[in-house]
C-alpha cells in the first residue's frame, strides 16, 4: 500500500521533487561509480558487518545506487538467497545491473523504487539495508512504515547516515558548496539530514522496528581540492554561473583547506541504525 507524502505540498510538488532527485542522481551516476564508490567502501563494510548476513536470506538494498551493497550481500547469502536492489535513478540502476551481469550474479536483481513505496509484498525480506540513502528520502515516516511492512518478524534493519557538518567533513563540504545553489524543490533532504537520528528512531519505533544508533569514525582521502570538487560538487554545481561557482569554491577552500591546497583526509562520523522488526 502506498502512503501519501509526509508533507502537504501537493501531488504536483511531490512529482516535481521526485523528478529533481532522479535528475541529480542520474547526472552523477558515472562519477559516483568512478570516484565515490571506492571511497565509501568503509561504510559498506561496516554496514555489511552489522547485517550479519547468512546463506539463504532474502535481502533488500534500499537506495542501491550503483549496487555496491547489493553485490556484496549477494555473495554472502549465496545461491539459496536472493538480493533485491531498489533505486529511483534509472542511470544508477543501469550501472548496478551491468556490474551484476559482469560478475555473473544470478541471485541479485535491481528495480525502480523508493523508500516511501517499496516495490515488494508484505514480509518479503529477512534483512533490509540502506547505505547512505535514507538522508535523501522525503517522507521518512512513510519510509519507516514501508520498511516495517516488507520485513519479516524478527527481520533485521541496518542503515548508515552521516553525522552533522561539525563531525563529518563530507557534509561540511557539500553543505558549504550547496549554499550557493538554488533552493531545491525537495526540503529537508541532503547529506546531513539525519545528523540527529532521534526523530527517525521514533518513526521506526512507531512502525514496529526497535532500533539503536551506533557510530564509527570512517574516512577517505583526496589528493587535492580539485579532485574533491570534481567528485563531490562539479556535477551538482554545473548549472551555476561561473561567478557563483568561483564563490562556492572559495568558500569550500576557506572552510576545509585553510592552510592551502593539498592532500585532504575527510574524517566522517558515520551513524548506523541497527534494528529488528517486532
Amino acid at each position: 500500500m502506498k502512503h501519501p507524502p509526509d508533507s502537504d505540498r501537493g501531488l504536483a510538488a511531490d512529482r516535481e521533487g521526485l523528478a529533481w532527485q532522479i535528475g541529480v542522481w542520474d547526472r552523477i551516476s558515472q562519477i559516483y561509480l568512478r570516484e565515490i564508490d571506492k571511497r565509501f567502501e568503509p561504510v559498506v563494510e561496516q554496514l555489511i558487518a552489522r547485517a550479519a548476513l547468512a546463506p539463504g536470506q532474502d535481502v533488500l538494498d534500499l537506495g542501491t545506487g550503483t549496487g555496491s551493497v547489493a553485490i556484496r550481500a549477494a555473495s554472502l547469502v549465496g545461491p539459496s538467497g536472493q538480493v533485491s536492489g531498489v533505486d529511483l535513478s534509472p542511470d544508477m540502476l543501469a550501472l548496478a545491473q551491468q556490474r551484476g551481469a559482469a560478475l555473473g550474479l544470478t541471485n541479485c536483481s535491481f528495480q525502480d523504487g523508493r523508500g516511501e513505496a517499496i516495490p515488494a509484498t508484505n514480509r518479503s525480506f529477512d534483512v533490509l539495508l540502506a547505505s547512505l540513502s535514507l538522508m535523501y528520502v522525503v517522507g521518512r515516516a512513510a519510509a519507516a512504515r514501508e520498511i516495517a511492512r516488507v520485513l519479516r518478524l524478527g527481520g533485521r534493519f541496518v542503515a548508515s547516515v552521516w553525522a552533522g557538518p561539525e563531525q563529518c567533513d563530507i557534509v561540511l563540504f557539500q553543505q558549504t558548496a550547496g549554499r550557493f545553489a538554488p533552493t531545491p524543490p525537495v526540503p529537508g533532504v541532503g547529506p546531513g539530514a539525519l545528523s540527529d537520528p532521534t526523530p527517525f528512531l521514533a518513526q521506526l519505533a512507531e512502525a514496529g522496528i526497535a532500533a539503536r544508533v551506533e557510530t564509527e569514525v570512517l574516512g577517505f582521502d583526496f589528493d587535492d581540492f580539485a579532485s574533491a570538487w570534481e567528485a563531490l560538487a562539479k556535477v551538482t554545481t554545473a548549472q551555476l554561473s561561473l561567478e557563483r561557482q568561483l564563490e562556492a569554491k572559495a568558500a569550500v577552500l576557506a572552510a576545509m583547506w585553510p592552510n592551502g591546497d593539498g592532500p585532504r583526509h575527510f574524517r566522517n562520523i558515520t551513524q548506523f541504525f541497527v534494528g529488528e522488526r517486532k
